[in-house]
């Protein structure tokens, strides 16, 4: 009876070790930079925008995010596509059928959120799968009907924890909440600041570069709220320059690689922290928080001999 016993507790021991093995091995561990390739990493290889092999490419990177579009045909199948038309058909007022017969540049079909999805969950141990949900141009409950489905899906295929939801449909974001109060998501309009973010429970700024610039006190408001902070659509390595100096969450670009070089070459991936920005988008004399007026300038010798004029 002791052996017995003893056995079977070596048969418990060994399969909680193996599940806590297997556990291990599937556990996610994404990337540590903020590098967001907007619709997959497509630029450098020429991919088409929103395919699967920009994804694949975004994961070869190891991007912390991939991001992509989400819409509904008529017949309700959830597809990945940015225009509200592809090829010339209405998404919304066309059946998925229809698009069959037209492929993507490179030879892929249109694909669905699921075969999306899927994709991107293979081999994948580093990049977030960044879902835009598309406003519906028929109505706003529509939208919400294509957030029931996507989240519906996500949970069916365990993509929770892969998956970051974004739109500018403010009632989408909450629609999700109220399905998922987990669920993390960003707003994308910029029409609200930190604050209000915070206040209805959406976890992340993810506004037009423009709109941090134009109102950079939203930053040190979204650190103190932790509101997470997201940037796009950032090409330029003066604008990816900024953001990573003012430490920002993620920057979503279509130029990862690039982005991936401007922060191996940062002062911040140095150890330096930026104390004091100022970028004079305003009218008027400079902030006097941040700056003063010296004026020994009449005392000779201030200048260092240089020549003024």
């Amino acid at each position: 009876m002791k052996k017995q016993s003893a056995y079977l507790l070596f048969i418990s021991v060994w399969i909680a070790a193996c599940s806590f093995a297997a556990n291990a091995q599937n556990k996610i561990f994404f990337a540590s930079n903020p590098v967001v390739a907007h619709r997959g990493a497509w630029k450098q290889n020429n991919f088409p925008q929103n395919s699967i092999a920009s994804l694949k490419h975004a994961i070869e990177l190891k991007c912390t995010g991939s991001e992509f579009d989400v819409r509904m045909t008529a017949d309700d199948i959830l597809i990945i596509n940015h225009d509200p038309e592809y090829n010339k058909l209405p998404v919304e007022k066309t059946k998925y059928k229809a698009f069959a017969a037209f492929n993507l540049a490179n030879g892929e079909k249109l694909p669905t959120l699921q075969e999306y999805i899927k994709a991107g969950m293979k081999n994948n141990t580093s990049t977030r799968l960044v879902c835009e949900i598309k406003p519906s141009e028929i109505s706003k409950e529509r939208g919400k009907a294509v957030a029931e489905k996507v989240v519906k899906l996500v949970h069916k295929l365990k993509a929770d924890q892969r998956i970051v939801y974004i739109s500018f449909d403010y009632g989408i974001l909450k629609r999700i909440l109220e399905l998922d109060p987990k669920a993390i998501t960003q707003y994308l309009e910029g029409d609200k600041s930190p604050d209000q973010l915070k206040a209805d429970g959406i976890s992340g700024a993810d506004f037009h570069y423009s709109v941090f610039v134009e109102h950079p006190a939203w930053i040190e408001m979204a650190k103190k709220n932790n509101i997470t902070l997201n940037a796009w659509t950032v090409n330029e390595a003066a604008g990816m320059d900024w953001l990573i100096s003012n430490n920002f969450d993620f920057i979503t670009t279509n130029e990862p690689e690039l982005l991936m070089e401007r922060i191996k070459h940062s002062r911040t991936s140095m150890g330096w922290k930026l104390k004091c920005c100022d970028e004079f988008n305003y009218f008027g004399l400079p902030d006097s928080t941040k700056w003063v007026y010296v004026t020994e300038g009449n005392s000779p010798g201030w200048e260092n001999n240089d020549a003024h004029f």
